[in-house]
């Protein structure tokens, strides 16, 4: 039978050793406890129905299917779920997309351990955390960033290395069609070159290596 005093956590993240520090932290708190550790997305679902946690912690970089589609899975089978991200991105698209997806923290790792076990409490009450850090750089984000789908597709190839004629035929569209979404790309990140635009994807979490 569970006691109600003590706060349940779900673990999910791809690296042992981080679950294991994360874990023995948890355990050693009077009123909170680890009830299982995921290694990737889907694990996280199937182990979130399977133990119904107060809070799950989850990283957004993990293979079979990252964090972001496992809260938005989770949240939509059920609604209440506590979700917390503990992540080492920072990006501003990184934080709203998975604010957007139903988390109600947004942690990086490293932090103080007081801060993390602060976050499991309050978020597992019902309230959201998000460290100074973290909120400082989603109201960096504005609504004009958003890229199309197109424009987000153009910009992966960017990031991948592609020239202009290199996207053209990889999505058979003319060179010409490349150029225009390019120059829109470019407006919306505020940034000056394909350089900047492709540094700036990566940093903010628009596209993930």
């Amino acid at each position: 039978m569970n006691n109600p005093d003590v706060i349940r956590v779900l673990l999910a993240d791809d690296h042992p050793i981080v679950c294991l520090g994360l874990a023995t932290m948890i355990d050693a708190q009077p009123d909170m406890m680890v009830v299982g550790q995921a290694n990737n997305g889907r694990q996280a679902i199937e182990m979130f129905a399977t133990h119904r946690p107060d809070v799950a912690l989850i990283d957004l970089r993990m293979p079979v299917l990252g964090g972001v589609d496992a809260i938005r899975a989770i949240r939509a089978k059920y609604p209440a779920a506590c979700i917390i991200v503990l992540t080492t991105y920072q990006g501003d698209e990184d934080i709203h997309k998975a604010m957007t997806a139903g988390a109600q923290g947004y942690l990086l790792k490293g932090m103080p351990h007081d801060d993390l076990l602060n976050a499991i409490r309050r978020v597992s009450s019902g309230s959201q955390y998000m460290p100074p850090a973290v909120r400082e750089a989603l109201s960096k984000r504005t609504a004009c960033s958003e890229l199309s789908p197109r424009e987000q597709q153009i910009l992966e190839l960017i990031v991948k290395g592609l020239s202009n004629k290199g996207i053209a035929d990889r999505l058979g569209i003319t060179e010409g069609t490349v150029k225009w979404h390019v120059n829109a790309i470019l407006g919306r990140m505020n940034v000056s070159d394909r350089t900047q635009a492709a540094v700036a994807a990566l940093s903010r979490g628009l596209v993930q290596t």
